[in-house]
This record gives structure tokens, sequence and C-alpha cells, in this order.
């Protein structure tokens, strides 16, 4: 095959073999298909593991996941301070207000009234009416994230994290750096148990703005953040760890393969045919009839029935288009079989080596004197 990009009929083939593959799994593990199942593996994909006689020596994976879950379980046990931790409320949102509403300065005023009566109210500790006073003043003017915050104080306050969340959320939404969107926020994520979220919220909160109630509750939950962030990079360097490990042997399984591959090349025999796969496969792609061939269901199917089960070839003996095909292909490497078979085949039909004897007999020579018409090429035009 060329260097340059792929043919039409070469990407047909292409998709062929890949559709076959997604068919019957086990076709992975031919011979043949040795450098591809590598080019798979060294781009991080696996290869099911092979069933029964159809693996080629070699060919089965070791059994990672049992280690990785021992290794996780390891880690699992982590002693936490969940001391404080509240259950999730189920609160129905409020309304958030049009962001894209065009505030006039009498809106702004308007907001600004509703703003201080929140104030007072929350003062006061009638949250509930704090909650009200806001969510009138976000109405009034949605752009302004201190309104948000605000407003998730007054759901923190009354025990309600996730509302709280979601409120401050926003806010950061419109102003990423509102320390006091992170400040609550980051309370709220304590209460709930989210430890390393709510360090991170606080961290920022402190250092946008420093403020000794947030600072206290940075130092509240660094403990319990800090485990889980070690447990963390130990996790993920241990994950790291493995994924070399599995990279290293899949090297050295590529390695073998190749390794096996030669040796089967230079125990083939010398003369007409060849057992080079990717000669075989060149000749193949580069005949536009064997590709418009294959492109046939009948021709595929066919092809696919005999590769599951050699035995099957006698069905389609009296089969005018799958004979021209194999005939087609015989004549490719001068009226019989490749050596051992078409690649891919795991060694070619057992009990047939050289062709196939007595269901398709070779072609008679083209060209030539007393060459004879070949009528097992019609269907291929």
């Amino acid at each position: 095959m060329s260097a340059g990009p792929l043919s039409e009929a070469e990407v047909k083939l292409l998709n062929e073999v890949v559709r076959l593959c997604k068919q019957d799994p086990a076709l992975l593990h031919h011979p043949g298909l040795g450098p591809f199942r590598s080019y798979v593996e060294s781009l991080g994909g696996s290869i099911p593991a092979a069933r029964g006689p159809a693996a080629s020596p070699g060919s089965p994976r070791p059994s990672a996941p049992a280690a990785a879950a021992s290794e996780e379980s390891e880690e699992s046990d982590i002693e936490l301070d969940n001391s404080g931790v509240i259950e999730p409320d189920d609160e129905k949102p409020q309304p958030m207000g049009d962001a894209d509403k065009e505030v006039s300065e009498e809106d702004i005023e308007k907001s600004n009234e509703k703003k201080r009566e929140a104030i007072s109210a929350f003062a006061e500790g009638d949250y509930q009416k704090a909650i009200q006073m806001y969510t009138e003043a976000i109405l009034l003017n949605p752009q302004s994230a201190l309104l948000y915050a605000k407003r998730g104080q007054c759901y923190l306050q009354l025990g309600k994290p996730n509302a709280c969340i979601r409120d401050c959320s926003r806010a950061l939404d419109i102003n990423p750096d509102s320390a006091a969107a992170h400040k609550f926020r980051g309370r709220a994520q304590r209460l709930l148990g989210r430890w390393e979220e709510a360090a991170r919220d606080l961290r920022d909160a402190c250092k946008i703005d420093f403020d000794e109630q947030a600072d206290e509750w940075l130092r509240e939950v660094t403990p319990n953040a800090r485990k889980l962030e070690e447990h963390r990079r130990k996790y993920e360097r241990k994950h790291a760890e493995r994924e070399l490990r599995e990279k290293l042997e899949r090297a050295r399984r590529a390695k073998e393969e190749h390794a096996r591959a030669a040796s089967q090349s230079q125990d083939q025999p010398s003369g007409g045919a060849t057992g080079d796969t990717g000669d075989f496969y060149k000749k193949m792609m580069n005949d536009p009839e064997i590709m418009q061939a294959f492109m046939d269901p009948e021709v595929s199917a066919a092809f696919q029935d005999v590769l599951t089960n050699p035995g099957n070839l006698a069905k389609y003996q009296s089969n005018p288009k799958i004979k021209a095909v194999i005939n087609k292909l015989m004549s490719k490497f001068g009226g019989s079989m490749p050596a051992g078979g078409f690649p891919g085949m795991g060694g070619g039909f057992p009990g047939m080596p050289g062709g196939f004897p007595g269901a398709f007999p070779p072609p008679p020579p083209t060209g030539g004197a007393g060459a004879a018409p070949r009528e097992d090429d019609v269907g291929l035009d």
C-alpha cells in the first residue's frame, strides 16, 4: 500500500474488516491480524481476551481489573470528621430574574430600596422575609451578583445549603471574583460534607478579600480536605503506575508478536505462492474487481461463514459468484492459494494446502499457448 491517502477501495476494505471484527471479535486473534492488534494497543485500545482454541499463542491479556480493585479498596478507608454535616435540602428554586433585562436607573433605585429592607429583616433574624425582599430586588436588577450571594446567605442561616449553592453559583456566573459568593458557597459545601469543594471556595474567598470568618471556616475544613486530596494524589499515582505497567506489557506483547510473525514468514516455502500478509493484502487492495466483489453482501457473508468454519466451504461450491472470487484470488498467486492459506485465517483451511481441492480447483494459467477461457470470472466484471 502506498504511503499517500487511502483510495476509496482501500477505505471500503478497511471498513469491511472492522465490520467483521465487530461481528466476531475472535477474528482479532488470527495470526494475520497481529500488526493490526499491535497498532490498536499502541493507541491505548484493548483487545478482548481470546476464548478457547481461537486464541493465538501469547494473546490472552493479564487480568488487571482485579489488581486495580484491590488497590482502590486499600485506599477507600479514610477517616473523616463528619460532625456538623446535615441532610441536603430540596428547597424550591426562587426566581433568578431575566439575565437579558435592560436595567434602568429607576430599577436600580427600587432594587436598592428592597435590598435595604432585606438587610433590616436579616438583622432581625427574619430570614424568610429577607429572602422575599432579596428576590424582589433581584427581579428589578438581575445583574447584581451581590444580591444572589446575600440571598444565599439567608438560605445558609435556614440550613438550606443546596439553595445557597444555587444562588452563589449564579452570583459567580455574573462576577467570578465575588468573595461573598465564594465564602457562603464554601460554607454550604462544608454543611453537605463536600470538603474539597468547601476548601477551594473558602481559599478563593480569602484570596480575593480576606475575611476572618471565612478564614475560620477554611481552617475547619482543611484537615478533611487534605486527607481527601492526599487520597486523590495517591490514587492518581497508583493509576499512573498501573497504566505504565500495562503500556510496557503491551509493548512486550507487540515485540513478541512481531518476532513470531517474522519467524513464520521465514518458515514459508519459496516459489510462486507467498505467505507474506502485507503482500497478500496489497495485491487484494490493488485489484478493483476483488475490492468490488467484497462489497457484495453475499460474498462478504460467505467469506465470514468460511472464516468461522472452513468446513462450510463446500456449501458454496455451486455458487458461481463465490467461486469466481476464489479463483480470482488464486490467480493472484499463480493458480494456487498463498502458502498457509489466506492471512488471518489461522493457517488456512485445514486439509486443503495449496488451494481448495475438489471444491474450487485452481484456475488454468492465463496467457500462453493452449490457455482455456475462464468461465469462473463471470460476475466480477
